[in-house]
């Protein structure tokens, strides 16, 4: 198979031999994956693939079709079916091994680039938003760098639990596209201070994030922090946590278990993927490109003031 491997922190796209599943494994023939930020880090060798990860063939996460099934697998799908998940790394492939608990359907309604973008934002923003922050009807969320690939995923599920959604967004040409996604007001991030107090903020742009929100938390808030790429140190103010009665808390999901990756699946088959299937919930699409142009894509996502994912097609 081809497939795109860091090579003294250049991306090259060779041959590599399929793989091959083992029990509880399914072989999915790749049709499209999503670049993440993990991605160009691994690339620079700051953030290894966990254990059974290949080691030097990025993407945390595709979509493709069902193409053999390893012994013991639970009859969750068959030979041919549309399926997406995250993965430990290897997903830039034409073919990916996954444990079969965290397959999900594509929806018919999901185009291939979407399907190929979409495992990773939602799983993320589910997760930090649902599981972490514990969001419900009626709070206040602050979703920063909410233009990213994340970011839109975060908006749009946080719009569909009822939330009152602060979009941070500090390109004002994204303004009115974040504000159809389901944004209730689009902000730059000076304008924190001005819009609180907020029951949740979601941080995906680093440190600078979590230091400016601190005094504008409502009681019992919950700040979750699953992006640092502005920086991962942050000066606490104590006395604003504690007023608050307030929590930080982190999350990340390429190095959790088989068993919390699958769980996570279940999170997103019960209250993200019939969304996505009616229509209520999409993945803007900023850019698509060939598995051959992985450093073009690569490139085009690091230079920012992106509305959505970037994609390769296999």
């Amino acid at each position: 198979m081809r497939a795109v491997t860091v090579v003294a922190g250049e991306l090259v796209v060779t041959e590599r031999p399929d793989p091959v599943p083992g029990p509880g494994e399914v072989v999915v023939a790749v049709v499209a994956a999503g670049i993440n930020g993990a991605d160009l880090l691994q690339r620079r060798g700051f953030y290894p693939a966990p254990a059974g990860a290949p080691v030097d063939i990025p993407g945390l996460e595709f979509a493709g079709r069902v193409l053999e099934l390893g012994p013991n697998t639970m009859g969750r799908c068959a030979i041919g079916d549309r399926v997406m998940a995250i993965t430990g790394g290897g997903g830039q492939a034409e073919r990916v091994v996954v444990p079969e608990s965290h397959l999900l359907p594509v929806p018919a309604a999901l185009g291939t680039a979407e399907a190929g973008g979409a495992p990773e934002a939602y799983s993320t923003a589910a997760d930090a938003l649902l599981t972490q922050g514990r969001l419900s009807a009626g709070d206040r969320v602050l979703i920063s760098g909410a233009a990213g690939g994340v970011g839109t995923a975060a908006v749009q599920l946080a719009h569909s639990v009822g939330a009152h959604v602060v979009a941070s967004v500090r390109n004002l040409d994204h303004h009115a596209a974040v504000a159809a996604l389901g944004a209730d007001e689009v902000i730059v991030p000076e304008a924190v201070g001005d819009h609180g107090p907020y029951d949740v903020s979601l941080e995906l742009v680093g440190a600078a994030g979590v230091e400016a929100v601190l005094a504008h938390l409502a009681p019992g808030a919950r700040v979750v922090v699953i992006g640092v790429g502005a920086g991962a140190k942050a000066q606490i103010n104590l006395l604003a946590l504690m007023g608050a009665r307030a929590t930080v808390g982190g999350s990340t999901l390429r190095a959790r278990s088989i068993e919390e990756k699958a769980a996570v699946a279940r999170l997103m088959e019960d209250r993200v993927v019939p969304l996505l299937a009616e229509g209520t919930l999409s993945v803007p699409v900023e850019a698509t490109y060939p598995l051959e142009e992985a450093t073009a894509a690569y490139e085009r996502f690091a230079s920012g003031a992106k509305l959505g994912k970037i994609v390769l097609v296999v």
